[in-house]
């Protein structure tokens, strides 16, 4: 039996004109290699939102799950 903790990560609601998805954008900064400064990277995802409760502009968190359809595999954990 698998005791794996599902990833949870915060991100920010995009667009919600989908019925039971939302789609969120996770920043994060990396360092450069070379001059050492900090760059933004976004990242897209696909979240199932079953109650339609995300609000653009909203933080939530967001957790791993089990593919739902071919673009969604994170699901909303909580709002914030």
């Amino acid at each position: 039996m698998d005791n794996k903790k599902n990833k949870t990560i915060l991100a920010k609601v995009l667009n919600t004109k989908m019925n039971k998805s939302a789609t969120v954008i996770v920043e994060r900064q990396i360092k450069h290699p070379v001059n050492g400064k900090y760059i933004k990277r976004t990242s897209k995802y696909h979240i199932h939102d079953e109650n339609n409760e995300c609000v653009v502009g909203q933080q939530v968190k967001i957790r791993q799950c089990k593919p739902i359809s071919k673009t969604k595999f994170w699901s909303l954990a909580k709002e914030e």
